[in-house]
């Protein structure tokens, strides 16, 4: 394990989540085992892949997560999506929530808390009421979409909201953890958390090889890099000879990454009041910055910011003309694809996989919002009605 800060190296241990030395984020640096082949893998999602997750686990709690479909675009021949929607709270954050919940278990700990905006928080109820352990999830007020807190309240959490942005919410949850030393951190400063979010990696490879290119809705910023950590370890373990180039898309609300990129800087300027339909997203100071500029630089990519009109088309977009109903968040990688390729900065004929983070059904009103036909028929002219839309 070694700090992004100070530079300091930790053999492997699981209790070990920031720097003892200066409090920095943590990486886990992981050697896969001499001999490793997929073939001799077992089983589906997160867990088939034990052998590449670090740490030792005394139980594993699993809603059987993973395994999500690569759905093929039907309008660009190169082009994939990636549908985290499809795992068991719907979103992505159910990788690495299975193993750091199970962390949490085999470290004894009985109490686990969560900054949120939405996504994080389904899933860390759903598996710390598997895992029969009490939960609270720090919410900023008012800023949630209302399928996501409808699944924490039915998953039994306590939760608990502050005046703010999400930033807050997430200072107060390292704030609990460091003070409270009985209280297990789920948020993505916890590098165990991941060595689940990894996975979506290693399906990749398993379903298309390596592709040219992968797209991916930046927030906190630690999916982007746990995803090319993935690719890294199969290269390091010489199963793959090359690694895809990470984009990261950010909505122009909250978009210090991609600011950063843009003005050729080393650090986010961060935003103090982001804002955006995109919910999932709405972060103004993502906690895991280095580690995704660290993923976007090393594997040649890049970041970009899409408008809030760019990211509600794509919604519609993937929803009308894939069958693909993804949140707004989700829809911004699929934004981000299509204005490269308006630009000409991508070209649709190299491979690229679109990472859809979360299921449309976590915004409801979202949804609501896209323009729809609604005629109210008398139930006897319904066939009069169909023949003149004809």
């Amino acid at each position: 394990m070694k700090c992004l800060d100070c530079g300091e190296e930790y053999p492997v241990k699981q209790d070990l989540i920031t720097c003892p030395k200066c409090g920095g984020l943590l990486e886990i640096i992981l050697e896969p085992p001499k001999g490793f082949t997929f073939s001799s893998l077992r089983g589906k999602g997160v867990w088939r892949y034990k052998d590449l997750i670090a740490g030792e686990y005394k139980r594993i709690v699993t809603l059987n997560e993973g395994n999500t479909p690569l759905i093929k675009s039907s309008n660009y021949e190169n082009a994939y999506f990636k549908f985290e929607g499809a795992n068991p709270t719907g979103s992505f954050k159910d990788r690495g929530m299975t193993v750091a919940i199970s962390s949490a278990v085999s470290l004894g700990y009985k109490v686990v808390v969560a900054a949120s905006t939405g996504n994080t928080a389904a899933s860390a109820a759903a598996y710390a009421s598997r895992a029969g352990l009490k939960s609270y999830i720090v919410l900023p007020k008012g800023k949630v979409a209302i399928g996501k807190l409808a699944q924490s309240i039915l998953y039994g959490a306590t939760i608990l909201e502050v005046d703010g942005s999400f930033d807050i919410a997430m200072s107060s949850v390292m704030k609990l953890y460091k003070e409270l030393k009985i209280v297990y951190p789920l948020n993505s400063f916890n590098p165990w958390r991941l060595e689940g979010q990894k996975t979506i990696a290693f399906e990749i490879y398993e379903d298309i090889g390596v592709p040219d290119n992968v797209i991916v809705p930046v927030g906190n910023a630690g999916n982007i890099y746990a995803i090319w950590k993935g690719f890294t370890e199969l290269k390091s373990a010489g199963i793959i000879d090359r690694t895809p180039r990470m984009i990261g898309v950010q909505a122009e609300g909250a978009s210090p990454i991609a600011r950063a990129f843009e003005k050729g800087l080393d650090k986010p300027e961060f935003v103090d009041t982001p804002e955006t339909v995109a919910t999932a997203i709405r972060i103004g100071k993502p906690v895991n910055w280095k580690k995704a500029i660290k993923a976007i630089k090393n594997s040649r990519g890049f970041a970009i910011s899409v408008s809030d009109n760019e990211i509600l088309d794509a919604q519609r977009q993937l929803a009308r003309r894939e069958g693909i109903g993804a949140e707004p968040a989700s829809a911004a990688a699929y934004a981000g694809f299509l204005k490269l390729v308006n630009e000409k900065r991508l070209d649709t004929n190299e491979k690229t996989v679109m990472i859809l983070t979360g299921h449309a059904l976590k915004d409801p009103e979202a949804m609501a919002k896209s323009e729809a036909k609604r005629i109210l028929v008398n139930p006897e002219h319904i066939d009069k009605v169909v023949l003149g839309e004809l």
